[in-house]
C-alpha cells in the first residue's frame, strides 16, 4: 500500500521581486493520457510527471472542473520535495523541516509580484509495480478524502508534479522492490500588477 500526505493552505503575502517537458504536457491535454502505467526510472521522469499530471486534469475535467495548468516554478518546488524526503529519508509535507509546502512556495520563484497564495500538496510513496505507477499513486490519492479534496478543489489554477524513482529509507524494510515518490504542489497567486 503506498504511503501518502496531503496538505492545503491559504495565505496572504506582500513579496517583493519583479524542458522538453511543455512538449510532453501539451500532447496530454487533447488525447487520453499515454504512459500512465509507467514505472518511474531516471530516464522517464518527464513523462510520468506529465502522465500524473494528465490524469489529475481528467478526474478535474469529469468532475466539471477546469484543468490546471502546467506550471515549470511549481515542478521544481515539487522536485525539491521529493529530493527531499528520499535524501533524509523523511516523509512529510514539511521537508526540510522548517519550510511548510506555503513557504516553500512564498520562498520560490513562482511567488515573486505575488499578494496572495492558495496552495496544495499531495505527497506520495509506493513499492510494487501497483503502487508506483502514474495511475497507482493518481488512485490512492483519490482513495484518500484529504488527497481527493486537494484534487478537487476548484480554486487551483496550475500544479507542478515531480517523481523520482526512490523511496525514503523507512525502517520497516519497505523499500525493497521497485518504488517511486511523487509529488505534486497546487497553487493560485494574485500577482501585483507591472507598473505603467
Amino acid at each position: 500500500m503506498p504511503r501518502i500526505i496531503g496538505t492545503m493552505v491559504a495565505t496572504a503575502l506582500l513579496l517583493s521581486g519583479a524542458f522538453g517537458r511543455d512538449t510532453a504536457l501539451a500532447k496530454t491535454r487533447t488525447a487520453p493520457c499515454p504512459d500512465v502505467s509507467l514505472q518511474p526510472d531516471a530516464s522517464n521522469a518527464f513523462v510520468v510527471d506529465a502522465a500524473t499530471l494528465c490524469l489529475i486534469d481528467q478526474i478535474r475535467k469529469q468532475n466539471h472542473l477546469r484543468p490546471v495548468r502546467f506550471n515549470r516554478q511549481l515542478q521544481a518546488v515539487a522536485a525539491r520535495q521529493v529530493n527531499c524526503l528520499v535524501h533524509w529519508s523523511a516523509f512529510s509535507d514539511n521537508c526540510p523541516s522548517w519550510l511548510t509546502p506555503e513557504a516553500r512556495i512564498a520562498r520560490s520563484p513562482y511567488a515573486s509580484n505575488t499578494i496572495s497564495l492558495f496552495v496544495g500538496q499531495n505527497l506520495g510513496w509506493g513499492t510494487g509495480s501497483a503502487f508506483t505507477t502514474p495511475t497507482g499513486m493518481v488512485a490512492a490519492w483519490m482513495e484518500s478524502p484529504p488527497h481527493r479534496e486537494i484534487i478537487l478543489t476548484a480554486g487551483f489554477d496550475e500544479a507542478g508534479v515531480a517523481v523520482t524513482p526512490s523511496v525514503p529509507a523507512m525502517p520497516t524494510g519497505t523499500g525493497a522492490g521497485p518504488g517511486a515518490t511523487y509529488a505534486i504542489e497546487f497553487a493560485t497567486r494574485k500577482q501585483l500588477r507591472p507598473p505603467a
